[in-house]
């Protein structure tokens, strides 16, 4: 059977399809790297990171008081312990606990029966007396004339004289024990003797008081003002003073007035001020410590003896100081030190001398100058980037401040007007 050859396909059409292919392909490589250039430049870099913002604060110096913080105890300004002076059965308490009682004011009555009769017996005896006296006055009074005629021995009238004596020193002797009586019957009638708190009574009606002692009864405690008795530590009292002598600290006002203030338990700080009283000349053997004393305004009574609380008193004021929030402040057993930025936006660490802690701050004595831009936070974020990478310094913000844009109301709804 015969095929019709123009039916068949050639063998010769596969080359030219092939080379087809080949072409188009080419072409596509060719648009697609174009697509990666700019007519004549070379490829765009990807874009650059900006500096890491990093807080700092500007060192400013100044006169800088130094703040001490020590622990302290408070002691009532005056104690009295009020006692049975005279025995007897307690009859009746004529206050009421806890309340504030006025010097000379009565606060137990103890049975007086005694003590009256006792005081009406001494006047008996004074008013005997006194008649032995008149009876011996007038004796020598007839006397008198009597010597002087001869008509009497003058041992009769020496007698006469001895006897009004001996009746003199009786009436002396009456009349003291009158005052003893009545001093023994005030006794009977007990009266606080400050002005003060008194607390609750320590015997009840009924009880038999001052009976070979003077038996306690109540406390009677001033405490408006009250004494604020603290420690501190000798080692830190010699390097203060060794530092005033140098100069490098100059005291705080007088040592008599320096003030005091108080922070209660809950850190709330006291509302009134105090003041320095003394400091103790003698150090503690046991503790090596330094007894000082404050006197405290009390007007309210909040302070109450034997209350713990600690005690800020500044001693002396550094000059040319400058203050440092404490976490821009790296502290280490070989000193303390401090990254401080510079011009070019380098960071470099610094040592500096630190001299005590105040509101959260360190005092700087030395190490840095007027100006200079210390790091407080960022520090993390350095740690992702190689040594000597500059960064931009920012004004450090303590943590709850608000923040100048806060600040601005407008500003505030214009960033929350944006989407």
């Amino acid at each position: 059977m015969l095929r019709d050859a123009s039916a068949t396909p050639s063998f010769s059409a596969f080359p030219t399809r092939r080379a087809v292919s080949l072409v188009a392909l080419t072409a596509t490589t060719l648009f697609l790297a174009s697509c990666g250039k700019t007519d004549g430049q070379a490829p765009a870099a990807g874009p650059q990171m900006p500096p890491v913002e990093v807080g700092v604060v500007t060192a400013t110096p100044g006169d800088v008081g130094l703040i001490t913080e020590l622990p302290g105890r408070v002691e009532a300004s005056r104690v009295a312990q009020v006692r049975a002076r005279a025995a007897g059965i307690l009859q009746q308490r004529l206050f009421k606990e806890g309340s504030d009682v006025k010097a000379g004011q009565s606060l137990f009555r103890i049975d007086p029966a005694p003590y009256a009769a006792a005081s009406e017996s001494a006047r008996a005896g004074l008013a005997k007396a006194q008649a032995n006296l008149a009876q011996a006055s007038a004796q020598v009074e007839r006397y008198r004339p009597l010597v002087s005629a001869n008509a009497i021995s003058k041992q009769d009238f020496v007698n006469a004289e001895a006897a009004e004596k001996q009746a003199q020193a009786d009436v002396a002797t009456a009349r003291a024990a009158v005052r003893t009586a009545d001093i023994n019957l005030g006794y009977a009638s007990v009266t606080s003797p400050i002005s003060g708190r008194i607390g609750r009574a320590l015997v009840t009606e009924g009880a038999l008081v001052g009976q070979g002692e003077a038996t306690p009864l109540a406390v009677v405690q001033q405490i408006d003002p009250v004494y604020v008795n603290f420690t501190q530590s000798a080692g830190d009292v010699f390097q203060l003073r060794r530092a005033m002598e140098s100069g490098q600290f100059k005291r705080a006002g007088s040592a008599e007035a320096a003030s005091v203030k108080l922070v209660m338990g809950d850190g709330s700080e006291y509302a009134q001020t105090g003041k320095l009283l003394f400091t103790d000349l003698s150090v503690d053997a046991t503790t090596g410590q330094v007894t000082l004393r404050a006197e405290v305004p009390n007007p309210k009574g909040e302070l109450l003896p034997g209350l713990y609380l600690r005690v800020r008193i500044e001693q002396a004021q550094a000059s040319n100081a400058i203050t440092l929030p404490q976490q821009a402040v790296t502290r280490t057993q070989q000193g303390d030190t401090v990254s401080v930025v510079g011009e070019d936006g380098k960071v470099s660490q610094r040592t500096i001398k630190v001299s005590a802690a105040q509101n959260n701050r360190w005092v700087v004595l030395e190490g840095l100058k007027a100006g200079e831009k210390i790091m407080v936070d960022g520090f993390q974020k350095l740690q992702m980037l190689p040594p000597g990478t500059p960064v931009k310094p920012v004004p450090w913000q303590a943590p709850g401040a608000p923040s100048a844009q806060a600040a601005t109301p407008a500003a505030s709804a214009a960033s929350a007007s944006k989407p």
